[in-house]
């Protein structure tokens, strides 16, 4: 008698619809023609609207100004702002041109945005004047002197802004069109910084063809028509934002609603119902807190119909309620990394509640996924778990300036490797159930704790220091940092840890607690064991008198 054939971890998406071959601009020139006078872009904030007519001018009149500002094909510009409009129209005028944007993140310090400008060569930056207890302003002067390619910064609604656009009086549509003629799908478009585990962030370079696709597919997904109208309270420097959400809308002749500059509970219910959106983004803490905020039954949210949540998995009893409270029946989870444009799986509007709250998903179209063992590579039958690997358009150009950086995550077959531990099973869904590297994701947040431990080590009472993530009822993870004090009578304290990092890292990279250790657990090769830290700090979750109220 035969063994009955396991199926192996593989499965592709298929579908009907072909890849786009377009640039960004080509397919905003497709939605403007088909949608003159539909409305594209709307701030709630400022009340200002633009249709897709007046949205492609003003595109056009930015990417002008950029062409008179001297930016060339793959030069880049950066972007340093929280959600508004002008950072959409950044979006898509340095796409026109051939610009390669490079996604600045609003939380970031001098000393992250230092290590950002220099690294990417950015020779244009448009930044947010300020924004809560960032004066973007004096972090620009502060670090300028250091990034030789800076050569000129324009902050929005200063007067410099407008001196941006003053340099598009002496360029034409024609040299315009000229310069979109040159462009190609495959170019290089977009740089995201991912934290590394080695320190500094990487680049992960994305092209035309990468984002424009995933955003697209992404939309088809959840069926997305010129009549859908898209709240977008995540932020646009990640993929969430400016892909899933953007290029979504865009390609589908669909609007772009943007609440506030940063998520607010509160704003975002009240957008989604003075301009009747039928779908809503977030992470799974954005929906708990718009679920638990006290006149929540007061909203009307009868005109969503769908959105998307991602950035962790959803608790069963979060999802029933987004699904009958929210009104969001069609509501879909979507797994992927921003080197992956980014979503590789995404659940679909039929799916029941297990999918939903049990997989993330199954494979976009054009993509495949394999679960492999992560000593032999060799691809593991379904319903075994092993590292997640992709493939597809979707899979980044590289990391900026990075080869070896890049070889190490992209193998000779092209198959990205995500670094997470995943079970593919039976109907093709995947399920994500741990992740190999020490990545923690602290509220929708991909945090690397080797680059806040390089920055610990500079700490002058920090003489070694390990970082681990534990679980947090709130974010779903909280970052722990254990400490061997340089003196132990004078050990550094959680108040001590927070003002160090308070004006040099991003708020989410800050640890929330502090253990005081005599040694770390270690391997017998030499390896600090952090799963041991992680089970003997997690438990006593709460009990630390260290402990932040944050």
């Amino acid at each position: 008698m035969s063994t009955p054939v396991t199926a192996a971890s593989y499965t592709h998406g298929t579908g009907e619809t072909p890849l786009l071959g377009d640039t960004i601009g080509a397919n905003l020139d497709r939605a403007i023609e088909a949608f003159p006078d539909r409305e594209a872009l709307v701030d709630v904030p400022s009340g200002r609207r633009w249709t897709y007519g007046e949205f492609g001018a003003a595109v056009d009149e930015l990417a002008r100004a950029l062409l008179g500002s001297g930016i060339a094909k793959g030069d880049r510009v950066g972007i340093w702002a929280v959600n508004c409009p002008e950072w959409v129209l950044v979006q898509y005028a340095t796409a026109r041109v051939g610009a390669i944007m490079v996604n600045i993140n609003p939380a970031y310090r001098a000393y992250e945005l230092e290590f950002v400008l220099k690294q990417s060569g950015i020779s244009l930056l448009v930044a947010s004047v300020a924004h809560r207890t960032s004066d973007y302003r004096a972090m620009v002067e502060q670090v300028r002197a250091n990034c030789p390619a800076l050569h000129a910064v324009h902050y929005i609604g200063d007067p410099s802004w407008h001196e941006l656009h003053e340099a598009a009086g002496g360029v034409s549509g024609d040299q315009l069109r000229a310069r979109e003629a040159e462009l190609s799908c495959d170019d290089p478009i977009n740089i995201q910084y991912t934290s590394g585990t080695t320190g500094f962030p990487k680049g992960a370079t994305l092209s035309h063809h990468n984002i424009l696709n995933n955003g697209y597919f992404v939309g088809e997904t959840v069926g997305y028509t010129e009549q859908d109208r898209i709240c977008l309270p995540v932020p646009f420097y990640h993929c969430f934002g400016m892909v899933m959400g953007n290029l979504a809308a865009t390609s589908h002749g669909a609007c772009i609603v943007i609440p506030a500059g940063a998520f607010d509970a509160d704003t975002t219910l009240r957008a989604v119902e003075a301009e009747r959106c039928t779908s809503l983004y977030g992470v799974p803490t954005m929906f708990i807190a718009e679920l638990n905020l006290p006149g929540f039954a007061g909203y009307d949210l009868s005109s969503l119909r769908t959105g998307i949540m991602a950035g962790s998995p959803c608790p069963v009893e979060v999802m029933k309620r987004v699904v009958a409270e929210m009104n969001m029946a069609e509501v879909s989870i979507c797994y992927g990394m921003t080197e992956t444009s980014p979503v590789s799986t995404q659940t679909r509007r039929d799916d029941d509640l297990e999918r939903r709250t049990g997989t993330a998903g199954r494979a976009l179209p054009h993509i495949e996924v394999k679960v492999i063992d992560p000593v032999t590579g060799v691809t593991l039958p379904r319903g075994e778990s092993g590292e997640l690997c992709t493939r597809g358009y979707s899979v980044m150009l590289g990391y900026w300036d990075e080869p070896e950086r890049t070889a190490e995550v992209i193998d000779a077959g092209r198959w990205m490797h995500t670094g997470d531990l995943a079970v593919i099973r039976e109907d093709g869904y995947a399920q994500i159930v741990g992740r190999i590297k020490d990545m923690i994701i602290r509220g929708g947040e991909n945090v690397y704790p080797r680059e806040i431990e390089e920055f610990l080590y500079t700490h002058p009472k920090v003489a070694d220091v390990q970082v681990v993530g534990v679980a947090d009822a709130k974010y779903g993870e909280e970052i722990l940092a254990c400490v061997i004090p340089r003196d132990p009578a004078d050990p550094p304290t959680q108040d001590d840890i927070a003002a160090y990092c308070r004006d040099r890292l991003a708020h989410y990279k800050i640890p929330r607690r502090v253990e005081i250790v005599d040694a770390f657990p270690m391997t017998v090769s030499g390896k600090v064991r952090k799963i041991e830290l992680r089970e003997r700090f997690g438990a006593q979750a709460g009990n630390s008198s260290e402990r932040s109220q944050s």
